[in-house]
């Protein structure tokens, strides 16, 4: 089972299968427009207009769980991130992120990447996942985790190689292999593999 697995619920009723982003890395947010961390919008869009052609998106989540933080309609919020913040990455329907109405994509998340302690529960509002171009969920953020300060973290995801979106790549790779195996070129394909496979 992977991300890949889940549908999520846009504005407006509409639905999205996640499956549409194989090959992206993702990184899935719970926001919140009345937060101390709200402005973190910002840095979440300037990610967004960096990495987006090279194969990151970045999906938002509202959520009112926390103090009541995002209390508006779709429409609200949707105004509230374009007028305040010029936010062009997409912001699912609002959810809820903890509890028996949790949306069943975070509890993969909440059990795939667990919280300090081995906690599962999300504490606050701009809790981030980072998702592999294979939809593995690698990595869990905590809501002061400015979005600037993942930039390692993301260029690491999108460094990996997308196998399934280059098979005559792939070919090659595993041509090479071969050869040096049977030619006992141990040496090379050490580095090889030390260099290039562990991208995948």
């Amino acid at each position: 089972m992977s991300v890949y697995d889940f549908t999520i619920k846009m504005p407006g009723n509409a639905q999205q299968a996640l499956a549409e982003n194989a090959g992206k890395v993702l990184l899935i947010v719970n926001t919140a427009s009345k937060c101390g961390l709200t402005p973190q919008y910002e840095g979440l869009e300037a990610l967004y207009r960096k990495y987006k052609d090279g194969g990151l998106e970045i999906l938002g989540f509202p959520c009112n769980q926390f103090r009541g933080q995002e209390p508006g309609s779709e429409e609200e919020i949707q105004s509230f991130c374009s007028l305040n913040y010029d936010v062009s990455f997409p912001l699912a329907a609002k959810i809820d992120v903890n509890g028996e109405n949790a949306d069943p994509l975070w509890e993969y998340l909440k059990e795939q990447q667990k919280g300090i302690l081995g906690t599962r529960k999300i504490k606050w509002n701009f809790t981030k996942f980072l998702v592999d171009r294979k939809g593995n969920v690698v990595a869990r953020f905590a809501p002061t985790d400015k979005p600037e300060n993942l930039i390692e973290d993301i260029e690491a995801a999108r460094s990996r190689l997308n196998w399934r979106c280059a098979p005559f790549i792939r070919l090659q790779c595993w041509i090479i292999i071969v050869i040096c195996d049977t030619l006992n070129c141990q040496p090379i394909l050490a580095c090889w593999n030390d260099n290039f496979l562990q991208k995948r």
